[in-house]
């Protein structure tokens, strides 16, 4: 049983804090009261951040994720009351932590809580851009429609990850394989060369290209586990510097700047900010409450900023096209198509097509990126394996030629 934190007055009027162990928050009033205790607050301790789940310690898929919210869609849909929804997928689920996560949340229904406020409590397993829909869809009257919604947001969010790691898994071998080879060479090959080449050191006539490889290949021999310490000490340094909010605003930052997939992912950001807010707009929800919610859909917090502000300027009677253009994000034929929607009040039913037409671009330019990485990377190991045999072999002919 969970465990809460109370502050109440007995009967005198004075002040008592404690603990106490309940199933809920009203059996935890129920007791106190049979204590001559008035609470006037109860916290439960896993809320003050004790739990497991609470700051994403526990994560589920995203496909799991998925099918959750459609079972949860189809249940609600046929009838199912809340409570009993949730207990069936908390009963049905093949993943532990999901299954404690959603007996949680119908507790936390059952004491009043609505849906979206008991997912909010647990950010790893449900999304911004999740709870920020059902929150919606709650309020507006279509929950069903928006937890079918989600559900579909996270599956195409899980293909589009899915596809990119897979494209991405023979370059990125490729480079590993490449880094491991050139290193050996380095290390264990190129050293036995260096007597081979006194002679022709005392002779001056040692090409410096072949110089330098001794150079580095002593160092790395010398200093090779420092410098793997070192780069271990970094990629550990950069992922707690992620975990903050400034290193996360800094990486959203890079991301945009690399050349062609910087683009690539700006495309899919605006993509996901057209399909989530034309889905809220078609729903009913007004336009500024769409807005707070899509920004979040965004993943890039540059972008989430600029909407932001886009948000600033709606309230005061601006057009979104106009702030959304200004903020340099946004293409500018992806403007003009939000303009020509607002302006025939159809952009309900224009953002979902902006967002079909940008990623069936945006997959084609990955598809290509992809491709013609591959024979980069194939070139680049060619280039470094070839300067370091040319190194070796020039001083062994000139050493030959001399005999």
């Amino acid at each position: 049983m969970p465990s809460f934190n109370y502050s109440a007055r007995d009967l005198s009027g004075k002040m008592v804090t404690g603990t106490i162990v309940a199933g809920t928050a009203r059996e935890a009033t129920a007791l106190l009261s049979g204590q001559e205790l008035f609470p006037t607050k109860i916290v439960e301790q896993s809320a003050g951040g004790m739990s497991l789940f609470r700051g994403g310690k526990k994560k589920v898929k995203g496909q799991t994720m998925a099918v959750v919210y459609s079972q949860l869609a189809s249940l609600l849909r046929s009838g199912v009351p809340m409570i009993r929804s949730l207990t069936l997928l908390g009963s049905q689920s093949t993943a532990p932590v999901l299954g404690e996560v959603m007996n949680e949340i119908k507790t936390r229904v059952e004491d009043g809580e609505t849906l979206g406020d008991a997912m909010a409590r647990y950010p790893g397993v449900f999304s911004d851009m999740a709870i920020n829909m059902v929150r919606a869809g709650t309020e507006g009257g279509f929950l069903e429609d928006a937890l079918d919604r989600v559900s579909v947001f996270t599956e195409l969010q899980e293909d589009l990850k899915g596809r990119t790691v897979s494209a991405m898994a023979y370059p990125t071998f490729l480079f590993a394989v490449g880094t491991v080879v050139v290193s050996g060479l380095l290390v264990f090959f190129v050293p036995k060369f260096d007597k081979l080449f006194d002679r022709l050191r005392k002779k001056d006539e040692m090409p410096a290209m072949t110089e330098w490889l001794l150079v580095l290949s002593h160092f790395l021999q010398n200093w090779g586990w420092l410098i793997l310490i070192a780069m271990l000490a970094g990629i550990v340094a950069i992922r707690m510097h992620l975990q903050t909010e400034a290193g996360k605003e800094r990486a959203d930052r890079w991301k945009l700047k690399i050349p062609v997939l910087g683009d690539i992912l700006m495309n899919l950001s605006v993509a996901r900010f057209c399909r989530v807010l034309g889905t809220l707009l078609g729903n009913g929800v007004p336009i500024l409450k769409s807005l707070d919610i899509s920004r979040s859909a965004t993943g890039n917090r540059l972008l989430s900023q600029s909407i932001g502000d886009a948000t600033d300027n709606i309230r005061s009677g601006e057009s979104l096209a106009k702030p959304l253009g200004d903020s340099g994000y946004f293409p500018m034929a992806v403007v003009e198509m939000i303009r020509v929607g607002e302006e025939s009040n159809s952009l309900d039913r224009v953002l979902p097509e902006i967002a079909d037409s940008l990623e069936k671009r945006t997959f084609r330019r990955l598809d290509l990126f992809v491709r013609l990485l591959e024979p980069i990377m194939l070139l680049i190991m060619a280039i470094m394996v070839l300067a370091v045999v040319l190194a070796l072999l020039v001083p062994v002919l000139k050493s030959s030629t001399t005999l």
